[in-house]
């Protein structure tokens, strides 16, 4: 490639960042503001929360005694560090923030750097007065504008509670997201496609959710070395409202400004559209002699990596069923809110069913993924030379649509086999709650489809549908919204199950209307022209 005519070594190499960084923030003027939404209003929703929960001395004092010996408890949310509600808000809510914060940067930065090249967009830009590492530069400033805008949020609407620890929050959780960001850019480099990227970098992000787990369930004061390997370690670690370690920030911030250095040599040693490892070339002949062969071979490693991750989900939370139950005890504030979220039942049927509400709710964030792969083949212009054999444009889409819905079909089953593993019985009423989640997840996967055919520019949006259905489902319980609120998600119309009765009514209305919405979109699909 000659299209950079900027010399090594030149400060022109980052010319054009700004108008870069501006292109980007109005391409992401939507999906950026939805996560920060969702990030600080589940953080900023729990002072009042937990509150609720364990307003005295007495029952915060019964909270911390049943964290420090539960130790499923610790491993799914951390070891607690005071009893006063900011730092129990840190406690309850500070791993999840971090690990959204990593998942929005890694997404704007991949979405601006390797994308753009799949597209071809990049080597378009880059034949002006650009220089080499101003698109990176632009992206790793729009995650570091994201995270720098979620931090004063959190900073802002937790300081009653502390100024000092809300800081420290924030800037903890924003440097998580900084830390993915730049590994994440490193990525791009490494791979040739933009969903290895994300995928590999989501694998990190889960290795890293993994060792602190086994670090927190084996010690009660984030000691182990296993939590210090983790960025998700490190963010616990810096203890806000609990005698905040400042200097745990500098791990972040160096390990950032490392990995951003290492992202910026390696941006300039190749060509756009390369990469250090490259995708193994070879002929569409034998098992990807068909479009349905094609499309899983190009899913099948996210299909596994969200199998793997929703089994092993599944058998934590099964763990936990009883230490749940004994955590919430004769709390009623607490009580209320489990059964809004999994229904009137026996504590532990509750406690389970909301689980399974909330996989199902993850569930639905991987068939717009899995759908969207449509759109990305589409901008891409590898949809073209499969279309332009015998190959019709609802038999393409057909292959990618049955790993999007089969496979969350199959991933809801193997949360359900681990539920019932880690929980140790009712195999039966367990697998059936989870495979009750599908016909909401498939609604969303249908406006995903109906999106993509009828309005291919806005495809993107099917993100904000389903940011709005995880915000709803996750934090509309605990914050008592009106049941209104509760049922403009699918979700909220499905039976509470185990525990609950069986309501095959709302299921088979979810069911019809999935399909409607998949065969509106392929119909769009069918008569529109190809994106170009």
């Amino acid at each position: 490639m000659t299209a950079f005519a900027v010399r090594p070594g030149s400060s022109r190499q980052l010319a054009g960042s700004g108008t870069l960084l501006r292109f980007a923030l109005r391409r992401d003027r939507l999906m950026i503001p939805l996560w920060i939404a969702v990030n600080a209003l589940m953080v900023l929703s729990m002072p009042g929360t937990l509150e609720g929960l364990y307003g005295t001395p007495a029952e915060r004092a019964d909270l911390i005694r049943q964290v420090e010996t539960n130790s499923s408890l610790r491993a799914m949310v951390g070891p607690v560090f005071g009893d006063s509600l900011g730092a129990l808000t840190a406690w309850r809510a500070g791993v999840y923030a971090g690990a959204l914060a990593a998942v929005m940067s890694l997404l704007v930065v991949v979405r601006h750097t390797r994308d753009e090249e799949e597209s071809g967009r990049q080597e378009l830009v880059a034949s002006g007065m650009v220089g080499r590492r101003a698109s990176l530069t632009a992206a790793l400033l729009a995650a570091a504008v994201a995270n720098g805008v979620l931090a004063l949020l959190l900073t802002a609407g937790l300081a009653g509670q502390g100024t000092t620890g809300a800081l420290a929050l924030g800037l903890g959780i924003a440097g998580v997201g900084m830390v993915f960001a730049t590994m994440a850019a490193i990525v791009a480099q490494l791979t040739e496609s933009a969903r290895l990227a994300r995928g590999l970098t989501a694998a990190v992000l889960g290795a890293a959710f993994v060792l602190r787990a086994a670090g927190d369930s084996a010690t009660d004061d984030g000691s182990s070395p296993l939590t210090w390997v983790s960025p998700l370690g490190w963010l616990e670690n810096l203890r806000p409202y609990a005698d905040e370690r400042w200097w745990v920030l500098v791990l972040l911030g160096g390990a950032a400004l490392l990995q951003g250095a290492v992202a910026y040599v390696l941006a300039g040693r190749r060509d756009i559209g390369m990469s250090f490892l490259p995708t193994r070339p070879g002929p569409a002949t034998g098992r990807l002699g068909s479009a349905g062969a094609l499309a899983w071979r190009l899913q099948r490693g996210g299909v596994l990596g969200w199998s793997i991750g929703f089994l092993l989900a599944g058998a934590v939370y099964g763990g936990m069923t009883e230490g749940a139950a004994d955590l919430v005890g004769d709390n009623d504030n607490a009580r209320r809110i489990f059964e809004r979220m999994g229904g009137r039942s026996g504590l532990t049927d509750t406690f389970l069913a909301s689980m399974v509400g909330m996989l199902g709710l993850v569930a639905a964030l991987y068939i717009v993924a899995s759908v969207l792969r449509l759109h990305g083949e589409e901008t891409s212009g590898r949809a073209e030379p499969v279309l332009a054999n015998a190959v019709g444009r609802l038999r393409w889409a057909a292959g990618h649509l049955m790993i999007a819905f089969g496979g969350s079909a199959l991933i809801m089953l193997l949360a359900g086999l681990g539920l019932a593993a880690g929980y140790g019985k009712e195999t039966g009423p367990i697998l059936g709650a989870c495979l009750v989640q599908l016909p909401a997840i498939w609604v969303i996967g249908g406006l995903a489809v109906l999106l993509h055919g009828l309005l291919p520019r806005a495809a993107a949006t099917a993100w904000g549908v389903a940011g709005a259905v995880l915000l709803i489902g996750w934090v509309g319980p605990a914050l008592d919204v009106p049941q209104a609120v509760l049922n403009l998600s699918p979700f909220g119309h499905l039976p509470k199950l185990p525990g609950g009765s069986m309501e095959w009514g709302p299921v088979m209305v979810l069911t019809g209307l999935a399909v409607v919405l998949v065969a509106a979109g392929l119909a769009g699909l069918r008569r529109r022209d190809m994106i170009t």
